[in-house]
């Protein structure tokens, strides 16, 4: 079984099996002590570094924008995400944005130490007028903030 590991895996002592794999930005998120030690112990056991292709970067950027998860989630994430697209691997991670993106793209997750992320739909709702739309920002009806919420 293939897997790839979110900076989260780095950060527990946890064992895991199968090919494992992690993109470059995850490694120069490694910045504690404890998670640089696991990173190199995993590295000796066959811990491979990928990047995704352009073509699966995009796949990732797409379903987190569908999932309605893009504003928060990482480069780091999305990177995350597309390598496990492109393995066909179980994505590792305890992030429930980059758990429900994955479930649009139709990638398996494993959780790390949380409980398994809920499917969760976002609307984006104006906190003055109260009025529903696509997206975050400003309302162009009052000018107040609009904000993401669950459905």
């Amino acid at each position: 079984m293939k897997a790839v590991l979110d900076a989260t895996a780095f950060f527990v002592d946890r064992p895991y099996t199968g090919e494992l794999y992690t993109t470059p930005e995850v490694v120069a998120e490694l910045v504690d002590l404890r998670a640089k030690c696991r990173y190199e112990a995993l590295l000796a056991e066959g811990l491979a570094i990928a990047s995704p292709s352009p073509e699966n970067a995009h796949a990732a950027r797409e379903a987190a924008g569908k999932s309605r998860d893009i504003g928060v989630l990482s480069p780091t994430d999305l990177s995350v995400l597309a390598l496990a697209r492109e393995l066909g691997a179980t994505v590792y991670t305890d992030d429930f944005a980059l758990q429900n993106a994955a479930m649009r793209l139709g990638v398996a997750t494993e959780p790390i130490q949380q409980r398994r992320a809920a499917k969760v739909a976002w609307k984006y709702r104006c906190t003055g007028c109260g009025r529903y739309f696509g997206h975050e920002g400003e309302c162009p009806v009052c000018g107040s903030v609009i904000r993401r919420k669950r459905r």
